[in-house]
């Protein structure tokens, strides 16, 4: 059977979900790109030093340097630089901020590829019910994590609930997005998979 993708889809467009948990990429801060880890590890340690810790600017770059590593496959690294940002985030800009959402999903989608699904699912959950809150249920980034979250059920072998969460977020996603886009695709494909179809 086909492991769960997680889909990344933000304003910026979306990233079609991946045959397996292990090559999806993290989801980065609006208007933000990856750099190599040298390069980050400097700028955060400049920041750190001029700015503080929990400046913005800081913890973005805190998080960037952290999905660097999760592409590199360098994940102990990458979660406690997650953890890091996740916390500083919900200091300085509260839970529900997109960019806290956005530390929180990359956060969860790092313990699922570690194996520790006892930690990514309720990561997953809070994400969910904040970008429902903060964002509604209809976008992009909600449908998202429905998707994450439901294949975190499967994973874990929570089929009905993966069921339940797998058909409303289709239904989402082909009211928003069409039945053709390739969200609606991945997740219509995710579903079928958790029917055993």
């Amino acid at each position: 059977m086909v492991t769960q993708g997680l889909v990344r889809c933000d304003s910026r467009g979306v990233d079609k979900g991946a045959s397996d948990g292990g090559s999806v990429r993290p989801e980065m801060p609006y208007g933000h790109r990856w750099e190599p880890i040298p390069q980050g590890k400097a700028r955060l340690a400049d920041q750190e030093r001029v700015l503080g810790i929990d400046h913005p600017d800081t913890l973005t770059s805190r998080h960037e340097l952290a999905g660097a590593c999760w592409l590199v496959g360098r994940l102990t690294e990458a979660v406690v630089l997650f953890e890091q940002t996740l916390a500083g985030r919900v200091r300085v800009l509260g839970n529900d901020h997109p960019d806290t959402l956005i530390s929180s999903n990359n956060l969860a989608g790092v313990y699922w590829l570690m194996g520790q699904l006892d930690k990514a699912i309720p990561l997953f959950e809070a994400t969910l019910a904040g970008r429902e809150h903060a964002l509604g249920e209809d976008h992009l980034d909600t449908l998202t994590s429905g998707n994450n979250l439901a294949g975190a059920y499967r994973a874990a072998g929570q089929i009905d609930k993966a069921i339940v969460l797998y058909r409303a977020t289709l239904a989402g996603c082909e009211r928003i997005l069409g039945g053709n886009h390739p969200t609606t695709l991945t997740v219509r494909e995710n579903f079928r998979l958790a029917r055993g179809d």
